[in-house]
């Protein structure tokens, strides 16, 4: 079983679901896309010592899939952002909660073994994330929701463009260059939209953006490669939904959301959703040879 690989799920998943009380703090003074290519900058400066440091890790500045994925990472960053000043969070929890049930899909018309347990734990995953976010109702206009849902389909062409990324000695030489590659295509998108970012900005706002690079881009990043890489799609996929079972917890002790059955009965049925897959795991071949590769932390 592959318990380091689920760990780095899990830590990808609570670092990504603190990204929405961190992104608060930066909105209240800055344009989504000025946000984004903050946040990027920030965990771009973290990465770059990993990017540049060896030759092999240079190299793959000239890796199609790379390249794709970090080109995909940040452009799904910019439109998930943009889409939600016309949607609801309650909304954006609800397609987060699709997101599993879409790599394991895709995952299984691509040819990828997908496991009873990990089909389980997909269904009662989105499932529990579904009944956090409730009933959206009319919670979005038109281009809000088509954002959305254009942002999703883009996270999911970026995991399966991790997928064919190169095997490299260090775990964090992918991680470390797709994040410089999605800075790189974010900045002109943000400079088309808004223009320059501001940056007399206050340290709260400040904060938020170094929270958000240091622990939702960088952190979360670097975690879910390594730990998607070790594991089948659909396995890791389920760990996505801790995103909106951190966003409910948090906003539950810190903004003082109300306490419904729905939330309690949702963080459940993610727990044991991603339980399920945990336990039901068994590593294939092509996983125990993937888990000799990238161990070093170079």
């Amino acid at each position: 079983m592959n318990r380091l690989a689920f760990l780095a799920l899990t830590l990808a998943g609570l670092a990504w679901g603190l990204g929405f009380p961190l992104g608060k703090l930066a909105l209240r003074e800055l344009d989504p896309a000025h946000m984004v290519l903050l946040r990027f900058i920030v965990a771009s400066i973290v990465a770059g010592p990993f990017a540049f440091a060896t030759t092999e890790a240079r190299a793959l500045f000239r890796s199609l899939p790379v390249l794709l994925a970090g080109a995909l990472y940040g452009l799904a960053f910019v439109i998930q952002f943009e889409g939600l000043a016309g949607v609801t969070v309650t909304l954006a929890a609800l397609l987060v909660g699709a997101m599993p049930a879409l790599i394991a899909i895709s995952a299984y018309l691509i040819g990828e073994r997908v496991t009873r347990a990990s089909w389980i734990g997909v269904v009662a995953a989105t499932g529990g994330a579904a009944l956090i976010a409730g009933k959206p109702g009319g919670a979005g206009t038109a281009i809000g929701i088509a954002l959305s849902l254009a942002s999703l389909l883009i996270f999911l062409a970026w995991l399966l463009a991790l997928k064919r990324v190169p095997v490299t000695r260090s775990a964090m030489a992918v991680p470390a260059v797709t994040l410089i590659v999605a800075t790189l295509t974010v900045l002109p998108i943000a400079l088309l939209l808004h223009g320059a970012p501001p940056l007399a900005l206050s340290a709260v706002a400040w904060s938020g953006i170094i929270g958000q690079g240091l622990l939702s881009t960088f952190l979360a990043t670097a975690a879910w490669q390594y730990g998607a890489a070790r594991v089948d799609s659909a396995s890791a996929g389920v760990f996505i939904n801790i995103e909106p079972l951190i966003g409910a917890t948090l906003g539950i002790g810190l903004f003082g959301d109300p306490v419904g059955w729905p939330v309690l009965l949702g963080g459940m049925l993610i727990v044991l959703g991603s339980i399920v897959v945990v336990r039901g795991e068994r590593p294939s071949a092509s996983h125990a040879a993937d888990a000799t590769h990238g161990l070093s932390m170079d």
